[in-house]
């Protein structure tokens, strides 16, 4: 008789997710990810975990068989890593699938935050445009400018290499540079800001980047700045963003990431010179559908072969010789 592996799915996770594990695997629902939940002799059982969201350590100890976490999402902070590591538990993520969305949406955001097109379609459908005339022209262009973008990693690559073909000159900030780029490295952020007119933030919620775009940040940016965040909301001082916005220390900002999500501060709200985006960068069906299917692909790989696809770097492990039941199919 084959013994099928038990997957712990905590919470929501895409339906193709499920729908990719449900012959091969044993699954188990709960409804989310707290011990409580889950009975420590069923908890003995459990050998993988699909998540799409937070998984603290308590869940992870919880589980004593547990080898290896596959989160959906590009992001793992909500993971604590760390608990995972100390036991040998490996964790995978979903990069490089999404890059593409998430650098169209940013350069989209872009477009709607410096030439206002939110507001222009708004003119047209509220009938202003029969009524009042031409939308008002915007004040700001992106012709002449010149990009910094903070965190030049897989996506922020491919925001740069989308920018390149509006002619506009880019620079990037990252802890330390990276080889064979053709771009500017700037050894801190306040270097970047000062040299830059437009701000492009794609950085990991860490302890490093906890609201490291304040006031100072945003003052050398300048009047005729623009901030976009694609990242995390982590990263900007929104109070400090808003007061930057009312009172022209920088033109503009777009933002598809916020502090507390799903609530975004009154003050950025009522703002005429900020576009926002309720967290969408990577929100297609196409994309989630491939960022569900490398869910799955890293437990398949782990368990079959040893070894998953998209391990985090501070998990390199490899499974270890009789681990797993005799087969998954």
């Amino acid at each position: 008789m084959v013994v099928k592996t038990r997957i712990l799915v905590p919470g929501t996770i895409r339906e193709r997710v499920l729908d990719r594990l449900k012959d091969a695997f044993d699954v188990v629902r709960i409804e989310r990810a707290d011990p409580a939940l889950l009975a420590r002799s069923e908890a003995a059982g459990i050998s993988g975990i699909a998540v799409s969201g937070g998984l603290g350590a308590a869940m992870i100890e919880h589980l004593p068989a547990l080898e290896i976490i596959a989160s959906f999402g590009v992001g793992y902070d909500g993971v604590d890593v760390a608990a995972a590591a100390a036991r040998g538990i490996t964790v995978t993520n979903t990069p490089d699938v999404l890059n593409d969305e998430v650098a169209d949406t940013t350069i989209g955001l872009l477009l709607n935050t410096v030439r206002r097109f939110p507001q222009a379609e708004a003119w047209l459908r509220e009938g202003r445009w029969a009524r009042e005339g031409a939308f008002p022209l915007t004040p700001l262009s992106l012709r002449g400018r010149k990009a910094g973008i903070y965190g030049l990693g897989r996506i922020g690559m491919a925001i740069a290499e989308r920018l390149k073909g509006f002619g506009i000159e880019i620079t990037y900030h990252t802890r330390r540079p990276r080889e064979g780029v053709p771009f500017a490295y700037y050894p801190s952020l306040a270097e970047l800001a000062g040299a830059v007119d437009i701000l492009i933030a794609i950085v990991p919620k860490t302890a490093e980047t906890h609201r490291t775009i304040d006031a100072d940040i945003l003052r050398a940016l300048g009047p005729n700045g623009v901030l976009i965040n694609v990242g995390r909301g982590w990263t900007v001082d929104e109070a400090a963003l808003a007061a930057a916005l009312k009172d022209g220390v920088i033109a503009a900002a777009g933002l598809d990431v916020f502090y507390d999500e799903p609530n975004v501060p009154p003050a950025l709200l009522d703002l005429p010179n900020v576009s926002l985006l309720p967290h969408v960068a990577s929100a297609s069906v196409a994309t989630r559908d491939a960022m569900a299917d490398l869910v799955a692909d890293n437990l398949f790989a782990w368990f079959e072969r040893g070894a998953a696809v998209t391990p985090v770097p501070e998990t390199p492990f490899t499974r270890k010789a009789g681990n797993g039941p005799e087969s998954l199919r």
